[in-house]
């Protein structure tokens, strides 16, 4: 019910919202209903039962609904449209600009992708492009794991990542790899200006293709026996770094 909510508050083209009876019953859902039903969007009672046999889920929510694509063109990311446009209210606390693209090539696991959105939508990211080989960023694991942010910051759904990583370098982004080991540091480099932060898959990390069209890697230096971390814990641990030192200088 917290990633409807926020498709509604966000504006997201929702088609149909479909209850399950004892949706009627609870306070959250029922004004949820009601809030769907004041926006125009058609809601569709069930018989009891129906709800545990179409959703994925082992134990459904007594709500579900049929919310259209959300995903804008890389040029709304990189000085074209607006990157919130279709989205409703959508700007991160930032300015969606501000911040830097996350870029995944081969990210595989919906819930990594999932919680990589939200990192983004919390830190003010300017946006996350899904290369092709991506898992689905509407996939319903996907879907939840960002816990409503799909609905908050601009997504792109790409091409190749050789095609994506391309145009960032063709309108002046400086396009940083993250690495397990070998990259620098992360407090030595300069994170600031058009930046995208590229992310590589969880167990063959970034390939020589793509390192070719890198600026450079960055690293998130560990103790300790972990092997690496996961792209959304390092996507938090940049993100919030590049967050940090906005704030710091920002004008008081």
């Amino acid at each position: 019910m917290k990633v409807l909510e926020a498709a509604l508050s966000a504006g997201a083209p929702v088609e149909a919202i479909y209850a399950d009876p004892s949706a009627l019953r609870h306070p959250q859902s029922a004004a949820l209903l009601e809030r769907g039903r004041e926006l125009g969007v058609r809601i569709v009672m069930l018989r009891s039962g129906v709800m545990e046999r179409v959703a994925d889920a082992v134990t459904p929510q007594p709500i579900c609904a049929v919310v259209g694509f959300v995903d804008v063109p890389l040029a709304a990311l990189t000085g074209g449209a607006d990157p919130a446009a279709g989205l409703g209210e959508t700007s991160s606390p930032a300015g969606a600009a501000a911040g830097p693209l996350l870029v995944c090539v081969d990210v595989r696991d919906p819930g990594n992708l999932g919680a990589l959105v939200r990192v983004a939508d919390a830190a003010g990211a300017g946006g996350v492009v899904a290369c092709a080989g991506t898992a689905d960023l509407y996939g319903p694991k996907t879907v939840r794991a960002s816990a409503g942010s799909l609905f908050h910051v601009p997504v792109v759904v790409a091409g190749s990542a050789v095609e994506v990583l391309g145009t960032l370098g063709q309108v002046g982004y400086t396009r940083l790899g993250t690495l397990a080991r070998g990259g620098r540091d992360y407090v030595d480099l300069d994170l600031s200006g058009k930046l995208a932060l590229v992310f590589g898959n969880e167990a063959s990390g970034l390939g020589r293709e793509v390192g070719g069209l890198l600026e450079g890697g960055v690293t998130v230096p560990m103790r300790g026996g972990a092997e690496s971390l996961n792209v959304a814990m390092t996507a938090t641990v940049l993100c919030f770094e590049i967050e940090r030192r906005r704030r710091a200088t920002a004008p008081t």
